[in-house]
């Protein structure tokens, strides 16, 4: 005899749908609670996301040297933490705070001279009226302020302190900046001692995500972050050391401010050229011939050293293009300031290798780099 299937267990049959509509109801509402929970966090945590960002971008370019140090002390870990920790804030925080100290001085002494009257502007010399179009008007301005600059600058006093509180807000700000970097200097240095564990948690994490290939990505994002360190900062710092060295062997006025300039200059991108040049033109003009054709010699490498070892040292053990990481450095620089230097590269290093990933499902791209460049490796690439 035949049974109409449609007549068997139906009871059974809507058990099973209303159980798997119950089933993804729960599913739903725990993926809800688990996003909730991760939006509370990223809140609670956003006013100290660059803190964070930078501790975490100084612990990973720095732990070699840490590992290195702690050995050298016979396993030390907390007095090598101190020392690396000393040693950053000392060349972030020396020369910012002689730069404001001789700033304030200056800015003592060009007040005093003004409320004594003897801050006297020179008389334009009478070349200054040959010069094409402008001669005749800077000469009658200039001439008109150098014989009565009181009057001067109380005429254009609003404009000035307008002018004067946008300076001191951004020097308010750049102390506001200063201060977030040394904070995330010093849990950098709280978080060499975890940075084992450390790795293991972000690999983890990228293996329940990618699997093999999500470790790659994170040992990608480690490795970017020291070759950078070593092919940007570091050369960065050789070039003003070099720079101090010399200009101080030639008695070039402001050693130290000239070096910190280049120093920011060649960070930022933009190169030493826009200060030594000027310098190379103040030597042949106040110099005689011989010091003067010296120090432009041994000016002139360091105008074009970052330009050779720059692109061998950022590109160091990675298969990702050297062009790439270096196009990830000036716009992530461009871009997010300091803080970009790092997260640029990485972020198109990390693009490039998911691009060839899909392009070429069997190369390399995006498998897990050697031992020596994860996280807490203490091996150099």
């Amino acid at each position: 005899m035949d049974v109409d299937p449609s007549r068997v267990n139906p009871v059974s049959d809507d058990m099973v749908g209303r159980s798997s509509v119950e089933a993804k109801i729960t599913e739903i509402a725990r993926i809800g609670i688990i996003g909730l929970f991760a939006y509370w966090s990223l809140t609670l945590i956003a006013p100290f996301a660059v803190i964070l960002v930078w501790a975490a971008i100084l612990c990973v370019a720095l732990y070699p040297a840490y590992s290195a140090i702690s050995a050298m002390l016979g396993d030390w870990p907390r007095l090598a933490a101190g020392l690396i920790t000393m040693v950053c804030l000392v060349i972030i925080v020396g020369p910012l705070a002689a730069i404001a100290l001789s700033f304030a001085e200056g800015v003592q002494a060009l007040l005093a001279r003004l409320d004594d009257g003897a801050l006297q502007l020179p008389v334009p010399p009478e070349s200054v009226r040959n010069w094409p179009l402008v001669g005749e008007r800077i000469h009658a301005a200039w001439s008109m302020t150098a014989g009565n600059l009181e009057t001067v600058l109380r005429q254009f006093e609003p404009s000035l302190l307008h002018a004067g509180s946008k300076v001191l807000g951004k020097i308010a700000s750049l102390g506001v900046d200063l201060l977030g970097f040394v904070i995330s200097v010093l849990v950098a240095g709280l978080l060499f001692r975890s940075g084992e564990r450390l790795a293991e948690m972000a690999e983890g994490f990228a293996s329940r995500m990618g699997g093999d290939r999500g470790i790659g990505f994170v040992r990608l994002a480690a490795a970017t972050i020291r070759n950078v360190a070593r092919g940007v900062i570091g050369v960065a710092l050789l070039q003003a050391f070099l720079c101090a060295l010399v200009l101080s062997l030639f008695d070039v006025p402001a050693p130290g401010a000239i070096a910190f300039v280049v120093l920011i200059l060649c960070i930022v991108q933009i190169g030493p050229a826009l200060v030594l040049l000027p310098v190379m033109t103040w030597a042949w003009l106040e110099m005689d011939f011989g010091r003067a054709i010296l120090l432009t010699l041994l000016l002139m490498p360091l105008l074009i050293i970052d330009n050779v070892m720059k692109p061998i040292l950022v590109a160091r053990g990675l298969s990702t293009p050297t062009l790439v990481i270096l196009l990830g450095v000036l716009g992530g620089t461009l871009s997010y300031g300091l803080i970009g230097l790092f997260l640029g590269p990485i972020i198109l290093s990390v693009f490039y290798d998911l691009v060839m990933m899909w392009m070429h499902p069997d190369s390399a791209a995006g498998k897990p780099l050697p031992e020596s460049s994860r996280l807490s490796s203490v091996t150099r690439n």
